[in-house]
């Protein structure tokens, strides 16, 4: 089944943001390029280097809170971050990473492929009224070329970055911007990510939730299932009623 309802409970949102990469954008596209590059080892260049970006940004949140630390004394952009994830990727697969393909990878990183039904279903939600956002670690001129290569500009009212508060998710500074942004309680919100841990972490702060689960993976078992479950961007449309 394509769409599952998880919490009985839920009423319509009134307003939706989505995660940016992985859920409207391909982290994975850019293995295309790497596999050009480093022939044989594009899949592993790409899952690897989503793997070490993702586990950055949850040291740098770690690191706002150590030794009694309130603020965020490691924080490092994302492009910084996704940079360094990047090298260590290479270097960990032992591939020598010259600053031509380097410059090449970061460049595609910028434009990552869109999911194909993406721009209906926002075209969707604007013609409905739907305040429609994004809310990413992204920071924002990753955000901004993400969307316009993507064909996506003005199609969003609100585009969110973790680097406003210098945090990571899941840190709850990082959601707290979206009920800011939209002047909506934070039940009122339907987040969508296709990422596990980014659902999780948006079910704990209060958020409805569609968790976006393209690759049929088992959902995190740490804490509360999503309010919503499924597999493609246009089964959003079924939670809204004009």
């Amino acid at each position: 089944m394509a769409f599952s309802h998880t919490t009985s409970t839920s009423t319509s949102p009134k307003a939706v943001l989505f995660d940016a990469y992985g859920t409207l954008f391909d982290v994975y596209s850019v293995g295309l390029l790497a596999e050009q590059l480093f022939p044989g080892q594009g899949a592993a260049i790409a899952t690897l280097w989503r793997d070490k970006q993702i586990e950055y940004t949850r040291l740098l949140i770690s690191s706002s809170t150590a030794g009694g630390q309130t603020n965020a004394p490691f924080y490092k952009p994302f492009w910084a971050v996704t940079l360094d994830a990047l090298r260590y990727s290479c270097a960990k697969l032992g591939l020598d990473l010259k600053a031509d393909a380097q410059e090449r990878l970061m460049n595609q990183y910028r434009a990552l492929s869109a999911f194909p039904e993406n721009k209906g279903v926002l075209q969707a939600l604007q013609t409905t009224g739907i305040p429609t956002g994004i809310l990413s670690n992204g920071d924002p001129a990753m955000l901004n070329v993400a969307i316009s290569s993507a064909g996506l500009s003005g199609l969003l009212n609100h585009v969110l970055s973790a680097d406003t508060v210098q945090q990571y998710k899941t840190h709850p500074s990082v959601y707290a911007l979206g009920p800011q942004a939209l002047g909506l309680p934070a039940h009122d919100i339907l987040f969508v990510s296709s990422n596990g841990w980014d659902a999780l972490g948006a079910t704990w702060y209060g958020f409805q939730t569609l968790w976006l689960n393209r690759q049929g993976l088992p959902f995190e078992t740490l804490g509360p299932q999503p309010t919503h479950i499924a597999t493609n961007l246009n089964d959003v449309l079924q939670l809204f009623h004009p």
